[in-house]
């Protein structure tokens, strides 16, 4: 199945090369979970503070279904 994953902020560097923005489709097997895709990508679980699926607050063992997107944001300081 295909997922939309969005990296943002030092999390971009984590996604494959040749990647439009900060958005990249990627292909799973049925019953992924948020924390599988963060493995894949070399993601610490502990890094993450904002996830997304869909536009809605996620955790870390909800399940992705197909044309799911995934949004991941780091911590971000600032005013």
């Amino acid at each position: 199945m295909t997922i939309e994953v969005c990296l943002y902020a030092s999390l971009a560097s984590k996604l494959p090369d040749k990647t439009d923005r900060n958005i990249c489709p990627m292909e799973f097997p049925e019953a992924v979970s948020v924390r599988d895709v963060l493995d894949r990508l070399n993601i610490n679980e502990e890094e993450p503070k904002i996830i997304f699926v869909n536009g809605i607050h996620a955790k870390l063992d909800d399940r992705l279904k197909e044309g799911d997107r995934l949004a991941v944001f780091p911590p971000i300081a600032g005013g």
